[in-house]
């Protein structure tokens, strides 16, 4: 496996394969058949795409085949051309490339696990069910959409739940054939000491948090966001005041009020690779030399902020006059 700047990898396009409406999976290898990174379920590869941009995808294919990584893209009609880019351009032969970033959603569980997947964030839950049941643990699965046609890995999920031996492991429920889900009753029935894995829209990530079962018990709720979450700070704004930022090389450069730190080097003449701008994928995190940071991402634990070794340049700002940075 070939590697370049900052432990990219260059990886081949080798299948593109229509998941459900509006959802396509890539088969991403090595172009000279090596093997590729181990990971764990819940892993993101980050992808920069030929033209550029930077995008985080789940892996959803097998931990354990270490020649292919699987990842699933829904087209977003109202995102930032990048689900656009992969759904029109993207062929079998296309050259992309990739590296797996830090692990925010690792699988721990060593009980029973309820998961719970809205659209697309069924992706990261797939490799977690095949942990689950590899493991012998007990694990059952509900998966929300709109439709049927608009879910993707209905098959997969089918034969997982027939390998486990079926027993009502699985609810698939669109909305827009059987109404809205009682998601209130589904938390009320918890088992004891089952503990919930959920990723999908921030709606529904809310609708969890906000449930009195889990609410009471912080760590029993495991969720990955899509967008900051409705108690993330808020990214910069007007109010805040002005800061200086000095990279390794002795370069000072002043982040005005309202300007992020990520824009401020860019307008600098610094190279600082993005995707989300709001704190939620990890791409920006930078190593922090000296000062406090004043952290507003949806992303590093609480440890990880008291820490404050690194932050998200694209929303958190500085508790004091001055930051150093590692860049």
């Amino acid at each position: 496996m070939s590697t370049g700047p900052a432990s990219y990898a260059e990886l081949e396009v080798t299948r593109v394969r229509e998941e459900a409406d509006g959802v396509v999976g890539l088969t991403l290898t090595d172009p000279l058949g090596g093997e590729l990174p181990a990971w764990e379920p819940g892993a993101h590869a980050e992808v920069v795409l030929p033209n550029g941009l930077v995008r985080h995808y789940s892996l959803c294919s097998d931990p354990t085949d270490r020649r292919r990584w699987r990842v699933a893209v829904l087209r977003e009609a109202a995102g930032r051309g990048g689900s656009a880019f992969v759904h029109d351009e993207l062929r079998p032969g296309t050259k992309v490339r990739a590296r797996l970033p830090r692990q925010g959603f690792a699988f721990g569980a060593d009980g029973p696990v309820l998961f719970i997947a809205g659209g697309i964030g069924i992706t990261p839950l797939l490799p977690m069910m095949r942990a689950a049941e590899g493991a012998g643990i007990a694990w059952r699965l509900v998966y929300l959409g709109r439709s049927r046609a608009r879910m993707a890995f209905l098959g997969e999920i089918a034969a997982l739940h027939s390998a486990a031996g079926g027993g009502g492991r699985v609810t698939v429920h669109a909305s827009g054939e059987s109404g809205p889900f009682d998601l209130v009753g589904l938390i009320d029935g918890l088992a004891a000491g089952e503990t919930v894995y959920a990723c999908g829209p921030e709606r529904l990530l809310a609708a969890l948090e906000e449930h009195p079962v889990l609410a009471a018990e912080p760590g029993r709720l495991r969720t990955e966001r899509f967008a900051p979450g409705n108690g993330a700070p808020p990214g910069p704004g007007p109010q805040d005041r002005a800061f200086m930022v000095e990279t390794s090389d002795g370069t000072e450069v002043l982040v005005p009020p309202g300007v992020s730190i990520l824009d401020a080097l860019d307008a600098a003449g610094f190279r600082t690779l993005s995707s989300c701008r709001s704190g939620t994928c990890g791409t920006c995190e930078t190593p922090v030399l000296a000062g406090v940071p004043d952290h507003r991402d949806s992303l590093l634990t609480d440890d990880e902020r008291a820490a404050g070794e690194t932050m998200m340049l694209c929303v958190s700002r500085c508790s004091g006059e001055r930051l150093v940075l590692d860049l």
